[in-house]
């Protein structure tokens, strides 16, 4: 394998190899690579097929990986009440979220939920840099998911390049077609797991196997597939160096605190193969620690050599530190030439995240999402109620002296149980409303619910007096809503 290189150009070097630095700094370089130098186990086609590792970060990774899919998966097979746990509902407008049914005007509350975990995301990053992309990604875990199916039809990394510059035969053709079939296996089951969330599963599932799905059903759980198919398979790496936002903009996050993968240039240069147990502190020696095996390269989903420095395409999977831990090991050298760590640490410099302004600052913003969700939630209403008057007439009058205004009461029961409520009409003044007092209303149903108010023309004063209807769950008084409007007499 050649070994990866950085162009004149990049200032993510700014030393020799071989020249031992006296400093690190924490700052991402952006460099720019040539087609050659840009990865170590780049193929002449330009796919990167990295080596699988085993190690501590890498079953750690698997077991985060493993848990979000099937979290993915089982999730809408989970049911509360006899309804899917989460669901969302567009032909409805409802979203089910484990027994709470949100409605488009409490939608306010998911997007405190995306603004909580946005701040979640930059509290932990102030931490340990990009470890979502390398753990928890989505993209990153399709990718694995689809790498694994390649190494077990096409078979290792060096055979997966021999593959493809080998020319077309029956044996590559079955390979191929095998590997493609089952991804494309893979990435359907994928579509369908997502248009699980918007349409109930276990319909889903049955209509797309019997294939009396409808036309945009289909179309949506295909149009999932393709782009899963097209992102993990083929994309892959491309999606995190060029197309995740994320990766641009982590840099801002970090401090000298934050630990990310990082190589220890002034235990590893001058790096240089040698024998196993070679004594490296001999000044004759000219030797760190580092082998110059390249395996940190040829393990890397992204293809980059960590040794060059921090670097935003680096999505701190781990996989380098297994591969180096491993290498260390056979050596009998110390453990963590490539590891988490941070700046202060390649100083030997104590720290509090106490201190750090990011980190008060980041967790701060989480602790004052959680309670605005929390009291966002406390005060969402269960019923909805929307008072309309009736235009065509301000008023009417009686034949027994009396005054009548009209009004249309839109009434929702936001809940997934049939509820009774009770209508009534405040005022300082007497009025009397003409309709039955209660309502029943099933689980999540709206009705207009027509109703008259009723005052004595000589009880009350001339023009338009505010009165305010409300409406009362009867088993749960707790749950009311009210609003106000004009009654108008002459």
């Amino acid at each position: 394998m050649p070994k990866s290189e950085v162009t004149p150009n990049s200032p993510s070097v700014n030393k020799s190899v071989n020249a031992k630095p006296s400093s690190v700094e924490l700052h991402i370089p952006i460099k720019i690579l040539s087609s050659e130098t840009a990865t170590g186990s780049n193929t002449p086609s330009g796919n990167i097929h990295f080596r699988e590792q085993k190690g501590d970060f890498q079953r750690l990774r698997t077991m985060t990986n493993s848990l979000l899919i099937v979290l993915f998966f089982a999730l809408p097979f989970i049911s509360i009440d006899g309804r899917q746990a989460i669901l969302l509902d567009i032909s409805q407008q409802q979203f089910f979220f484990f027994g709470i049914t949100l409605w488009p005007q409490d939608f306010t509350l998911l997007a405190w939920i995306f603004i909580a975990a946005a701040f979640g995301l930059f509290f932990i990053t102030v931490f340990w840099g990009r470890v979502w992309c390398g753990y928890l990604c989505p993209q990153t875990a399709w990718t694995f998911i689809y790498v694994w199916i390649e190494t077990r039809i096409e078979g290792s990394s060096n055979k997966r390049k021999q593959l493809d510059k080998a020319s077309w035969s029956g044996s590559k053709i079955g390979k191929r077609s095998t590997k493609h079939l089952l991804w494309g296996l893979a990435a359907l089951l994928t579509g369908c797991g997502f248009i699980s969330y918007f349409i109930p599963a276990r319909e889903l599932y049955m209509d797309i196997l019997t294939g009396n799905a409808s036309f945009w059903v289909t179309s949506w759980v295909w149009f999932f597939a393709i782009c899963t198919y097209l992102n993990a398979g083929w994309m892959r790496e491309q999606m995190c160096l060029h197309c995740c936002p994320y990766s641009r903009f982590q840099a801002v996050m970090f401090d000298a605190n934050t630990k990310t993968v990082t190589y220890d240039a002034q235990r590893g240069e001058s790096r240089g193969p040698r024998k196993r147990k070679q004594e490296t502190n001999l000044r004759e020696s000219n030797l760190g620690d580092c082998v110059d095996c390249n395996l940190c390269v040829e393990v890397c989903p992204t293809g980059i050599d960590i040794r060059n420095g921090l670097q935003y395409e680096c999505i701190n999977c781990g996989a380098c530190v297994d591969a180096c831990n491993e290498t260390m090991l056979k050596f009998d050298y110390k453990l963590n030439l490539i590891g988490y760590m941070s700046e202060n640490d390649l100083k030997g410099v104590s720290y509090s995240y106490w201190r750090s302004p990011r980190f008060l600052g980041y967790g701060a913003a989480v602790v004052i999402m959680l309670i605005v969700i929390g009291l966002d939630l406390n005060s969402r209403s269960e019923i909805q109620l929307n008072v309309i008057r009736d235009r065509q007439s301000l008023y009417r009058e009686t034949a027994d002296n009396k005054i009548e205004n009209t009004y249309q009461l839109k009434i929702r029961n936001k809940t997934q149980d049939t509820k009774q409520y009770q209508l009534a009409v405040d005022s300082e003044m007497p009025f009397s409303l003409i309709a039955d007092p209660i309502i029943t209303l099933a689980a999540g149903e709206q009705v207009d619910y027509p109703v008259t108010v009723l005052a004595d023309k000589d009880a009350i004063p001339s023009g338009r007096k505010m009165i305010q209807f409300s409406v009362t769950d009867v088993t749960q008084p707790s749950q009311q809503v009210s609003q106000e409007t004009g009654f108008f007499s002459p």
